[in-house]
C-alpha cells in the first residue's frame, strides 16, 4: 500500500500548522513549528497572494496530511461521503474520525496515526474479537476495539498503556486502558472533531 516516507515535519512546515504527525515530539520544543522554521523550498519565505483555488487545495492537502491518507484514497472517501444523506463536509469528516487507524490513535493506544496505522496493518488490534489489520475499516456504534492478548506482554504496548491512562478520549468513544480495550459509543459528529479543518473548501475544491 502507498504511503508518504518523506520527513513528515516538512508536511507541517508546508502548512504552517501543526499536524502532530510525530506524536509526543510535536508536543515539545523540538517541533519545527514551535522554531518557526519557514516554508519548504527555495521561495519558502516569499510572500505570494494565495487564490481561492490555493486557499482549497491547501484545506485539502492539510486534512489529507493529517489523516495520513494518499490522494486517490482520501478522493474515493469523499466521493462515498458525497452519496450519502446530509451534508458532506461532515459525513466527510465523519467517515475519516471512523478509521480504524484513527481510532486506534484516538483512545491512545499509538502516539500518532501513523504508528496506529502500522500496528494496525501489523495485526495487534481485533474488532469485536476478529482480526483487523486494514487501516481504512470504518467502526460503528456497539464495535469493539482490543489489542491481542499475545501483544499486550511487548514493552511497546506496556508503554502505549501508560499513554493510554493519560488521554482524553472523545466523547464518542470509551476507552479501557487497563484492559486495553476501546468501545464506539455512538456515531462522531462535527462538534465532536478537534481539528482546525474548514470542510467546505474541500467540498469547493472537489466541486470543481
Amino acid at each position: 500500500m502507498a504511503r508518504y516516507t518523506g520527513p513528515v515535519c516538512r508536511l507541517c512546515r508546508r502548512e504552517g500548522v501543526k499536524l502532530f504527525l510525530k506524536g509526543d515530539r510535536c508536543y515539545t520544543q523540538k517541533c519545527a513549528i514551535e522554531k518557526g522554521r519557514a516554508t519548504p523550498g527555495q521561495h519558502g519565505q516569499s510572500r505570494k497572494k494565495v487564490t481561492e483555488y490555493g486557499m482549497q487545495l491547501r484545506e485539502k492537502q492539510k486534512t489529507r496530511r493529517i489523516y495520513g491518507m494518499m490522494e486517490k484514497q482520501f478522493k474515493l472517501t469523499f466521493n462515498k461521503a458525497e452519496r450519502q444523506k446530509g451534508v458532506v463536509g461532515e459525513n466527510f469528516l465523519v467517515m475519516l474520525e471512523r478509521r480504524m487507524d484513527n481510532v486506534v490513535f484516538r483512545l491512545g493506544f499509538a502516539n500518532s496515526r501513523s504508528e496506529a496505522r502500522q500496528l494496525v496493518r501489523h495485526n495487534h488490534f481485533n474488532l469485536n474479537g476478529h482480526k483487523a489489520n486494514i487501516p481504512s475499516i470504518l467502526v460503528k456504534p456497539g464495535d469493539v476495539i482490543g489489542v491481542k492478548d499475545k501483544s499486550k506482554d511487548s514493552p511497546k504496548f506496556k508503554a502505549l498503556k501508560e499513554l493510554a491512562a493519560t488521554k482524553t478520549v472523545p466523547a464518542w468513544l470509551e476507552a479501557d486502558a487497563e484492559a486495553m480495550t476501546g468501545r464506539v459509543v455512538t456515531m462522531p459528529t462535527r462538534d465532536s472533531i478537534d481539528l482546525p479543518v474548514q470542510e467546505h473548501l474541500i467540498v469547493e475544491l472537489y466541486s470543481r
